[in-house]
């Protein structure tokens, strides 16, 4: 080759030799991708550098093909001296593919501007120099020309290499040196291009922009180091040493941070002063910012260090001396703590350690500043310590991340306890305590907190290896698995529920029944025993608070020991005080008094105990004081003098967090009025409905005296038939403890709906609504969207504003039709024109004008009045009947004038108008005109304006056409209209001399055919003929319900109550941040035509779905302009953006930039603001187009979208098809908008001593010309999200790239809207409202619409639940409770307020599963104030499907349990007031513990009930009863049973309906939604809540699941249902059914069956709803053909041995093993409490056996040890076959054989005789089968539990047989239902019409969808 003879290497040929036949294919796999293009795109991480040579290849190729190969051939050396033995991953295959393309272009290529290469690539540097660089630095924007000198950089290198260094002309040389020097100002940039000259951006043109960037540049007196280099150091790094531009490049110098770190915080920054700067300045252009800038940004940016300084009492490093530039000194902290939280990776959930390295560094700063002689006058000084550009990251950033990486290792991938390892929080909190500055600085890696004497680090350390060894201690509080956190975190409220109880059973007990006996001085004397019941409940508080802090007790200090113990010991003097006190004061003392009394002998004082309890509540009185005065509570606990501290520190223990969050007085008793009315309500209940009833029943059976019992009693001697008053009671207490549940359903319902009615939600809600107040809806929009104007008359402003509302309505109305939402005639109907103005009056909508000039027309038709009053008298009537009128003439007359060229026929049509303009003027129209002419004219008119819009391909006959019709017009109007029409027109030729002589035929001919082709004259023709030919009513534009919900919400929400906007550049900044990972992000083709196993394709099923959009977008793409290409990306875009995909999240947000663009641009032109000029974005006109990149750089200054993809640089080298999809699409997006920024994690092996270590970027990207252009690239210490949580790792990895002072939380599943985002700058201003009394908002909540409702039933149910959660619910934590947190829904955060104080979210492993409502926790623990608003919404996709549905409510469920363990609920539960603590209890872990409360009562009652029957308690009670009693007791048994009724669940959707929609609307989906079985669903999703909320406590096991968020509804398969519901509902579905059953059948004969069935209804209905809900709501779950494909494919994986690796899909044993890991990670309270509950299967056999007829009535314990011995004869013989079949089944056929005959002839002998002698029956083998079984399932339970130990002995394939066994009874009793169900071709029609009612409503054809297939196959047929 040429090029190797120009001093290269020579090119490795032994490479092609051995060449994988993979290479090849490299490129093949990826069909719609140009491969020459790509291959850049493809480079292996380890060869990372050479993508850029391949990208400026691809670049030139078409220019230069030989220069392109010899850059190729460059970038393959270079590959090859990188890693000559291709040992990083891919890169073999990669230089292979490269050598074989390079063989081909050497023979395809040569020189064409030279003979040979050197000379060749030398003459077209220079051309490309001369061509592009010098002539583009005056033309081209800053981001060509940094494409445009990377690829002169590229070249010049590769030239290097071709041509020798003495051969390299002086020209080229030359311009490489300028490119070389100009190169720093040309880089790719994010927003600023702050160094570019030449054309530069509007953007830095802003004098808010030039003056922030002035001060960051402001480096005078700043000292330089002066360093002694190596003589090998780079060369950028002896440029960095001479070279400082700004403040951020000398921290650099100074300490170490990398460039891209410097870059993104710089412009950062910068962007921060400007935005802040500009707000309220007046000034068109200055140079400096305001003093008061920097101190505003300093002060927000170091609350939260200064605030840790005052903690811990050490004096801050925010120093100022007195010679100083003090603004350049904030600055530098400012840029300094910006720097360290931008590199500082993982660390940034950990605030106070970045508070840590600041203070350090901080007083660095001073110290080079102010220490050193030679730095005051700026000059360099001298160091021997060398920096780097990673000296930060390696020596302060690494160390620290290096600890919690090892820490999270110990979790072992999230089994671990969480007591066993620190999370982030623990790590953070170490900085609480002054210890930390042991740590030392620079950072002392032998101090504690980076050493553990106990750790063992295994050598060869892999990436997931598990660090072993004992841990260290938690810090300050220890998260253990159990339940006793609920009582721990919420002590006070448990207090008060039992104190109440107590207090109400004794006043029931002694009383006559009436609230008024508590005065009565003996029951006064007995109801003062709850404070002993208090002091019993502290006690157990301050033991837990000893035993679970256990582990953490070793990072306390002696003053946290020694409260614990005090309080301990406190809590114990009064356990002990009070039951001794009250002892004495008790006359005759029985039981406990007793014992209690004669502990103090004789000594005896009635009035002791009344002192003791006086004394006992002072504390309490106390802090009744302090809570009635929460301003000086606030202060008392923000105090950080000590004598206050020693004053708290018995109140609370000392926290950094969690101080002075109470609230002012209005919400105090906003919320305070709330809970006593609550409470009240509660009581009140419970005491007449519940516990009073239950009195004189409880009497009655402690006084029965039973002797005869059913079964063998063990304490048939008990007191008071103590068992059955605890079987009756347990429900009612359990109910007791649940039931504020329900109340606070009904309160929040009642106050949500009063709340929401006063901020004005659903005044409009229908479009006649909407049309009766369209006339006040521009008032509204210029009051509240437009900012107002000092010095302008209101009316003034209005009506300047009417255009600006024009232009932004318009942009709605073109915005949903290209979201296909509306057609081209609703678009048309609903336009307002753009040439307003033109006519005399207000030019309203189409819509609101439809069908008027008809009515308008029959009226003056049908007219028989005398006066011309008359009539205008009733036309005038109707306002927009007048508008209608009035605009039609004067636009027709307009319309006429234009279409004539001929003067003297203008001259006619003069006449003719002014004839009808004076005789309205002279009041005699009615004689002048004859009216019955009227219609006729109307339809000529409308036939010419329908020719005139129509298209034409011969324009002659349209234009002979227009004629002729026009003609006919005018004939009209001379002849059948005007009463004198002759005399009008020769009055004309009198007047015009010209056209006297001519003919009548020839007028009128000199038509002006091309007027409609200008857009303005277009847009009147449209409307006119609009006007003119919409006969029938527009109530029903638009018709698409979606637009019809987004028009009226919008014009609603200008009426609701929201702060006005300000200008533009008074707004705060703010971006949208979106978390992503490997969600679908467009659909391919291949997708969009895919069938499932219905023949049902995506597109096929939306079309069904979507049908009048899908006609709407066949309008839209029915344009002959649009390639085939076009209309297939169209396609695909219609489909992704019906679906929860990427794409549609990107494109709504970008509505965000879109607004702003609009409102920049109508602020910046003013009145010269043009609509059609902002819709093309391009005008000819200078001012225009200044207008327009004005409005682009505001656009830019204040927004900026980051998605976060994760895994983008994984995707992009993928070869998997879905990633590469990902990928290919991800780009388009930037590219299509290019304002959007992509961040991900790069990760790239770089190759040193034979080894690949892997090495993690953060990098943010742009669109570029073909593919993304990298902005900023900054190195981590590790990879980032393999220590917590995927989602809050992903988010905090790009946070850095963000900008602004707000921060939006986009999650992947949710829209947006135009008109929504036009809001936005409202929304803003709310950070900047004045509240009376309460800190300025830190999170603002937004409300959502959930879009996918309209799919199925179970959609809807869903749809309205998270509807009423976002709304009603949000509404009232808000206001006025005050506790709302964040759900991860579209809230906006205070971005400053919370990227100093730890980010967004929290992101410790599994204990932070729920990350965002941690988010909350930690904004309000710090002082932050979280609103909600409801003027402006956000979209929301929710899962359709119950199964997706079932796995995000076990997600939830899972991160409710995982919060209980938490130490912020267990903060917020202790600093928050008793009331508030109610609020934050019932809407967070309450009500999941209260569902779970739900199902324990039933099984309380059953159980209870079962006691009762099986020992003949019931039967005895029931005969010893008197009627009366009788009644009394079945009233007492039947009243928990109302609670199990619904649960209330749909209040709050039935009041956020109504409320928006009407309550008839509400009343209609209600009963609609219970004959749909919502009850069902939500009834299962009850069992569904219950079941891992219990089971994450007990054993953990949370983890995220995924749920697809697909839209398609599919069959779900009988084996995939019972995978995912057996444990949570089938196992317990049945155990209730075995309960009812024996319930019914033991007590049936002395009880009525009505009782039975009023007592348990809802249950059977539970039980229902729990073993048949997955089925009822499974599509096609009754259809015959799927059952039978369900029942084989059940069985296939019933019986499939399983192995290791097999997926859980395949084998019923893998299956079986993944539902018992919780087990194996367990603690041992876990394996205890299961084996605990397993126990209670036991009672069926012990209960059953005593009522076999073979018992013959005998009670003997011996009849129960007989029943085991049968059962265990029976499991040994069924081992003996099971082991016969294994050994002898092969080899001994017939031995085996032998033995099965005789083992079933032993079984009829022992049958026979079991008949015969021991009188067994039927009913008694029935029983026993009901006995057993239970019992073997509580022997499989204990035998998962104790796995290894059965294991040991080696009959653990026993207990596996026998839970196969019990899986195939289970899977048998729930399908045999379904298969007879099935038989019935009924049954499945019946269930498509529940599942699909909403789609039938709409008129889909569902059935089309549910048979796809069948249709196609018959049309194919055909």
């Amino acid at each position: 080759m040429e090029a190797s003879s120009s001093g290269t290497a020579e090119l490795p040929r032994s490479l092609s030799r051995r060449a994988p036949s993979r290479a090849t294919t490299m490129m093949i796999d990826r069909p719609n991708e140009d491969a020459s293009a790509m291959d850049s795109e493809l480079v292996p991480s380890s060869l990372a550098s050479i993508a850029p040579i391949l990208r400026v290849a691809n670049e030139i190729e078409k220019d230069n093909p030989r220069v392109a190969y010899l850059c190729r051939f460059h970038a393959f050396e270079k590959a090859h001296r990188m890693d000559a033995t291709s040992s990083g991953r891919g890169v073999r295959q990669f230089k292979t593919y490269l050598l074989h393309r390079l063989e081909k272009e050497e023979e395809e290529t040569k020189p064409q501007l030279a003979k040979n290469d050197p000379r060749e690539i030398q003459a077209y540097y220079q051309n490309f120099y001369e061509k592009y660089i010098k002539e583009g630095e005056t033309s081209r924007k800053p981001e060509e020309m940094a494409r445009l000198y990377q690829i002169a950089s590229v070249l010049y290198d590769v030239l290097k290499t071709v041509v020798p260094s003495p051969k390299v002309d002086y020209e080229t040389r030359r311009y490489a040196e300028e490119v070389e020097r100009k190169r720093d100002r040309y880089e790719h940039y994010n927003i600023l291009p702050l160094y570019a000259v030449g054309t530069k951006p509007a953007i830095v043109e802003l004098p808010e922009v030039k003056a922030a960037f002035s001060a960051v540049r402001n480096v005078r007196n700043l000292p330089r180091r002066r360093v002694h280099l190596p003589s090998n150091a780079p060369s950028e790094m002896r440029k960095a040493r001479t070279k400082l531009n700004d403040i951020l490049e000398w921290l650099a110098s100074e300490f170490g941070f990398q460039r891209g770190n410097v870059a993104n915080q710089r412009e950062h920054i910068i962007l921060l002063l400007a935005n802040a700067d500009i707000r309220k300045r007046n000034d068109e252009e200055y140079d400096e910012l305001k003093p008061s800038t920097v101190t505003e940004l300093m002060d927000k940016t170091f609350k939260s260090y200064c605030s840790w300084c005052k903690y811990l009492h050490w004096k801050s490093n925010l120093r100022f001396p007195d010679v100083c530039d003090e603004q350049q000194l904030q600055l530098i902290y400012i840029s300094l703590y910006l720097l360290i939280w931008g590199e500082a990776s993982n660390v940034r959930f950990m605030p106070e350690c970045i508070c840590y390295i600041f203070h350090n560094m901080a007083n660095d700063v001073y110290g080079i500043l102010f220490s050193n002689v030679e730095a005051v006058s700026g000059e360099t000084y001298e160091t021997e310590e060398v920096i780097d550009e990673e000296s930060f990251l390696r020596n302060v950033i690494t160390p620290i991340y290096q600890v919690i990486r090892k820490e999270a290792r110990r979790n072992k991938g999230g089994t671990a306890s969480h007591s066993q390892w620190r999370n982030y929080d623990d790590l953070n909190e170490y900085f609480w305590s002054r210890k930390c500055f042991k740590i030392g600085w620079p950072l002392d890696p032998k101090a504690d907190f980076f050493l553990n004497s106990d750790e063992i680090t295994p050598q060869n350390e892999r990436l997931n290896q598990v660090t072993y060894g004992k841990s260290k201690p938690k810090t300050n509080f220890v998260e253990v698995r159990t339940f006793w956190h609920l009582f721990r975190d919420f002590d006070r409220m448990w207090i008060f529920l039992v104190m109440a109880f107590q207090a109400m059973v004794i006043v029931g007990w002694h009383g006559s029944g009436s609230l008024g006996d508590i005065f009565d001085k003996d029951v006064f004397k007995t109801v003062l025993t709850i404070f002993i019941t208090s002091a019993y409940l502290t006690l157990l508080q301050a033991a837990l608070d000893i035993i679970l802090n256990f582990n953490a007790w070793k990072n306390f200090k002696f003053s946290q020991i020694l409260r614990y113990l005090l309080k301990f010991a406190v809590a114990a003097m009064w356990a002990v005080l009070l039951p001794i006190a009250y002892s004495k004061s008790v006359q005759r003392p029985t039981g406990l008094v007793k014992f209690f009394s004669t502990w103090t002998g004789d000594w005896k004082d009635q009035s002791f105990y009344t002192y003791a309890v006086s004394f006992y509540v002072i504390p309490n009185i106390l802090a009744a004081v302090f809570f009635l005065v929460p301003p000086f509570r606030r202060v008392m606990e923000c105090s950080d003098m000590r004598i206050i501290k020693v004053i708290m520190w018995w109140a609370q223990p000392k926290l950094y967090v969690g101080r002075g969050m109470h609230e002012d007085m209005f919400s105090l008793f906003k919320y305070t009025s709330f809970w006593i009315m609550l409470l009240i309500s509660k009581l009140a209940f419970n005491y007449y409905v519940e516990i009073l009833p239950l009195i004189t029943p409880t009497k009655m059976i402690m006084n029965f005296h039973i002797k005869k019992y059913q079964w063998h009693e063990f304490f048939p001697h008990a007191n008071n038939n103590i068992g059955v008053v605890i079987a009756i009671w347990a429900p009612i207490v359990l109910v007791y403890l649940m039931d504020t549940q329900i109340w606070y359903a009904i309160f929040s319902t009642l106050f949500g709906g009063i709340h929401g009615a006063f901020s004005h939600l659903g005044e409009i809600r229908t479009l006649g609504m909407l049309r009766s107040r369209f006339e006040s809806i521009p008032i509204a929009f210029s009051q509240t969207l437009m900012p107002s104007e000092d010095g302008k008359d209101a009316d003034d402003f209005v009506n300047q504003n009417i255009k600006k509302f024009s232009q932004v309505w318009n942009e709605f109305i073109y915005s949903m039709r290209s979201e296909d939402k509306i057609s081209d005639r609703d678009r048309d109907l609903l336009l307002v024109p753009s040439s307003s103005g033109d006519v005399s009056v207000i030019q309203w909508p189409p819509f609101l004008l439809a069908s008027k000039i008809p009515i308008a027309v029959k009226m003056a038709k049908d007219f028989k009045g005398k006066e011309d009053a008359e009539l205008f008298r009733k036309i005038k009537s109707d306002s927009y009947m007048n508008f209608a009128v009035i605009e039609s003439y004067e636009t027709l007359k307009k319309i006429i004038y234009a279409l004539l060229e001929d003067e003297a026929d203008r001259r006619v049509m003069n006449q003719v108008f002014l004839e009808v303009d004076m005789s309205i003027q002279q009041q005699r129209f009615i004689y002048e005109f004859r009216m019955s002419g009227l219609p006729l004219l109307s339809d000529k008119l409308e036939k010419f304006l329908s020719i005139l819009l129509s298209d034409y391909e011969d324009q002659g006959t349209y234009k002979s056409q227009l004629i002729n019709v026009f003609q006919d017009v005018i004939e009209i109007i001379t002849q059948d209209l005007l009463v004198n029409g002759h005399e009008i027109l020769e009055r004309a030729r009198v007047q015009s001399p010209d056209i006297k002589n001519e003919k009548k035929e020839q007028r009128f001919e000199k038509i002006n055919i091309h007027l409609v082709r200008d857009r303005c004259w277009r847009e009147k023709v449209i409307r006119l003929h609009l006007l003119l030919s919409v006969k029938e009513s527009a109530i029903n534009v638009p018709q698409n319900l979606d637009a019809r919900r987004r028009i009226t919400f919008f014009a609603n929400s200008l009426f609701m109550n929201m702060p006005n906007a300000p200008k533009i550049r008074d707004m705060l900044s703010f971006s949208v941040l979106t978390p992503y990972y490997k969600e679908d992000v467009l659909y391919s083709e291949e997708d969009l035509n895919k069938e499932n196993e219905d023949g049902i394709s995506i597109l096929f099923y939306l079309q069904k779905i979507y049908p009048d959009e899908w006609t709407n977008f066949l309008d839209r793409v029915n344009n002959p302009k649009l390639t085939e290409k076009d209309k297939s990306e169209f396609l695909r875009e219609w489909v992704s953006y019906r679906g929860q995909t990427l794409a549609r999240t990107v494109r709504g947000m970008m509505y965000y930039r879109q607004a702003l663009e609009l409102q920049c641009y109508q602020e910046v032109a003013g009145e010269q603001a043009e609509f059609s000029v902002f819709r093309a974005m391009a005008s000819n006109d200078d001012n225009q187009k200044a207008f327009l990149e004005r409005a682009k750089a505001l656009a830019d200054l204040k927004f900026t979208y980051v998605v976060s993809c994760q895994v983008y640089g994984n995707q992009k080298k993928s070869s998997d098809t879905h990633n590469r999809s990902c990928y290919t699409n991800i780009l388009q997006l930037m590219l299509k908008y290019p304002s959007l920024r992509v961040a991900y994690v790069d990760e790239r092996e770089e190759t040193a001593d034979a080894k690949s270590p892997k090495v993690f970027y953060s990098v943010l990207l742009k669109g570029g010309d073909k593919f993304d252009e990298e902005i900023y690239r900054i190195k981590l210490p590790g990879p980032p999200a393999e220590i917590g949580e995927g989602k809050p790792e992903n988010q905090n990895h790009a946070i850095i790239f963000t900008r602004g002072e707000a921060l939006q939380t986009i999650d992947m599943n949710q829209d947006n809207y135009f008109e929504e985002a036009f809001k936005l700058r409202n929304v803003l201003e709310e950070f900047n409202k004045e509240r009376v009394g309460r800190r300025k908002p830190t999170i603002l909540g937004l409300r959502e619409h959930i879009f996918t409702g309209s799919v199925s039933s179970l959609a809807w149910f869903m749809s309205n639940q998270e509807s009423s959660f976002v709304t009603i619910g949000q509404r009232i934590l808000a206001n006025p409770l005050r506790v709302r947190f964040h759900y991860g829904h579209p809230d906006i955060f205070d971005r400053i307020f919370h990227i100093t104080r730890g980010g967004v979210s929290k992101a410790s492993k599994v204990i932070n599963l729920s990350e965002d409502i941690f988010g909350g926790f930690n904004s309000t623990l710090r002082g932050g104030y979280v609103t909600h608003h409801e003027y402006i919404q956000v979209g929301k996709g929710r899962d359709v499907g119950l199964n997706p549905i079932s796995i995000f409510e076990a997600k939830v469920a899972n991160g409710n349990g995982e919060q209980t363990l938490s130490r912020d609920v267990y903060r917020l539960g202790h600093r928050f007031d008793f009331y508030r603590m109610l609020s934050f209890y019932f809407t967070t872990i309450g009500f999941y513990f209260s569902s779970m409360l739900t199902v324990l009562t039933v099984y309380a009652f059953l159980y209870g009930r079962m006691y009762m029957v099986m020992s003949g308690l019931e039967k005895e009670i029931m005969r010893l009863a008197t009627p009366n009693q009788l009644a009394a007791l079945e009233q007492a048994l039947a009243t928990q049973s109302i609670f199990q009724l619904g649960f209330l669940m749909v209040l709050p959707m039935v009041m956020e309906i109504g409320l928006e929609h009407g309550f008839r609307t509400a009343i209609v989906d209600f009963f609609i939604m219970q004959l749909q079985l919502a009850s069902v669903f939500f009834t299962f999703q009850l069992g569904t809540k219950s079941h891992y909320y219990g089971r994450t406590i007990l054993h953990g096991g949370s983890k995220y699941r995924p749920t697809g968020r697909g839209f398609v509804v599919f069959h779900a398969k009988f084996a995939e249902n019972y995978r995912l519901y057996s444990r949570s509902h089938f196992v317990k579905g049945l155990e209730l059914l075995a309960l009812l059953s024996v319930y019914q059948v033991y007590g049936s004969s002395y009880r009525s069956s009505s009782l039975y069935l009023y007592i348990t209804v809802s249950m059977w209905f539970m039980v229902g709803s729990w073993l048949f809900a997955p089925f009822i709501f499974n599509p096609s779950g009754f259809e015959w053909q799927k059952t039978v494909d369900d029942w084989t494919d059940w069985k296939r994986w019933l019986g499939d041995r399983g192995g290791i690796g097999i997926p859980v899909e395949k084998s019923w044993e893998s299956w079986w093993n993944l539902e018992q890991e919780h087990l194996k990670h367990t603690n041992i309270r876990g394996r205890v409490m299961e084996i605990a509950l397993a126990l209670r299967f036991f009672i069926y056999q012990y209960g059953i056996v005593y009522q076999l007829n073979i018992s013959q009535n005998s009670k003997s314990f011996l009849v129960y040890g007989l029943s085991w011995v049968v059962l265990l004869t029976s499991l040994l013989v069924l081992k003996m076959v099971s082991m016969g079949r294994r050994r002898f089944g092969t080899d001994f056929q017939l031995m085996f054989r032998i033995l099965k005959a005789l083992l079933f002839l032993g079984f009829l002998s022992v049958m026979l005789i079991l008949f015969v002698v021991c009188q067994l029956t039927l009913i008694d083998l029935f029983a026993s089968i009901l006995a057993f079984l239970p019992t073997g399932w509580a022997i499989l339970l204990i035998g998962q539990v104790l796995r290894s130990p059965i294991k040991a002995l080696g009959i653990w394939d026993s207990v596996k047989e026998l839970g196969r066994a019990y899986e195939k009874i289970m899977g048998l009793v729930i399908f045999a239902p379904i298969a007879v169900l099935s038989w019935f071709p009924i049954v499945s029609e019946f269930q498509a019409r529940l599942l699909f009612n909403q789609a039938f409503s709409r008129g889909l054809q569902i059935s089309m969808i549910l048979a796809g297939r069948k249709d196609k196959a018959t049309s194919s047929h055909k």
